[in-house]
């Protein structure tokens, strides 16, 4: 939970441990985060439209995702200097390192078949069905953060499964070309991948949280750089695979200026994610991913001339209640 303390600062009260300090965090820079992260989260579907070619994407997703765990890895490296230059270097244990293994491979799932699902929905209808992920965030934050839930907050869940419901109908009624970015439409495939995607990311998430607060006190630098560590190694096995099984281990194979756009901006929507997630929690972090839905949909109409159906319509709104209530 953030609070304000005087007009410059923004403290995070603890949730996740009892014995968790505050640390300040720059109220300036920490809004121009959470824009930067909301413009950011609701542009990727977009980016990635715009990527396709005859409706297939020309490039490998693990050498997508490799590349963006490869910069926020050096990010974090030199982020992390001017902090070992003034406290020392201290080598974490194999015991310490090993549990940024267990997130590393959850991501490494999701952010392949996040490319994917891409090819099974319109950008709206995938920022809609996104939001999905409150739910198991919700139910895991219960389980392994011992939150509970409020009943207003179940009534909130409540309205955001029916819109979940509501706009992959809607999605599955759809006719024509169902290829186009511009017509609001969702695969059964596509479905069944969201499902999955937003169980992991739920999982991922809380247990991100988990032991980033776990430590508190050790930089979140480092902490990052154990993440992206597996995530590079996980990912560039995962692409060693697919370069194998397309006879082509050309790294930057089919990339344009889109592709470039989203490795540059995923990389530090990552960062972002990472720090709401140390100094403040997934909640917050669900709510950056809900606003951009709304970012994904003006965008959508604007270069896609995107249609919206009642379907879409309704769940839009229903998901814009269901927020209002969770975060009451």
């Amino acid at each position: 939970m953030l609070r304000i303390k005087g007009n410059t600062k923004v403290t995070v009260e603890e949730h996740a441990t009892p014995s968790e300090p505050s640390k300040p965090v720059n109220m300036c820079l920490w809004r121009l985060m959470i824009v930067a992260g909301t413009l950011i989260y609701g542009s990727y579907t977009i980016l990635v439209h715009l990527c396709e070619e005859d409706g297939k994407l020309p490039f490998s997703s693990a050498s997508l995702i490799l590349n963006i765990e490869i910069i926020k890895f050096f990010i974090s490296v030199v982020l992390y200097i001017p902090e070992v230059k003034e406290n020392g270097f201290t080598m974490p244990s194999i015991w310490f390192s090993l549990p940024f293994a267990v997130p590393a491979i959850l991501y490494c799932f999701n952010n392949n078949i996040s490319v994917y699902m891409q090819l099974q929905m319109d950008p709206a209808s995938y920022q809609v069905l996104g939001n999905l992920k409150i739910l198991s965030t919700a139910f895991l934050y219960r389980a392994i953060i011992k939150r509970p839930i409020t009943g207003i907050q179940w009534v909130s869940l409540t309205l955001l499964a029916i819109a979940g419901i509501s706009n992959s109908y809607g999605g599955l009624q759809a006719k024509g070309d169902i290829n186009s970015a511009g017509v609001i439409h969702v695969t059964f495939i596509g479905l069944m991948m969201m499902c999955t995607y937003c169980f992991i990311s739920g999982l991922s998430g809380v247990y991100t949280e988990y032991i980033l607060k776990r430590q508190y006190q050790t930089s979140l630098h480092l902490q990052n750089i154990l993440l992206y560590s597996f995530g590079i190694l996980l990912n560039g096995g995962v692409w060693i695979f697919q370069a194998s099984e397309a006879e082509s281990f050309n790294l930057f194979r089919g990339y344009s200026v889109y592709t470039w756009i989203v490795v540059i901006t995923q990389a530090f929507s990552g960062l972002i994610m990472s720090a709401i997630m140390k100094h403040a929690n997934n909640i917050v972090r669900l709510f950056l991913i809900s606003s951009a839905m709304m970012v994904a949909t003006a965008l959508s109409m604007l270069i896609f001339g995107l249609e919206l159906n009642t379907y879409f319509c309704a769940a839009f709104g229903l998901v814009i209640i269901a927020l209002v209530l969770y975060h009451q």
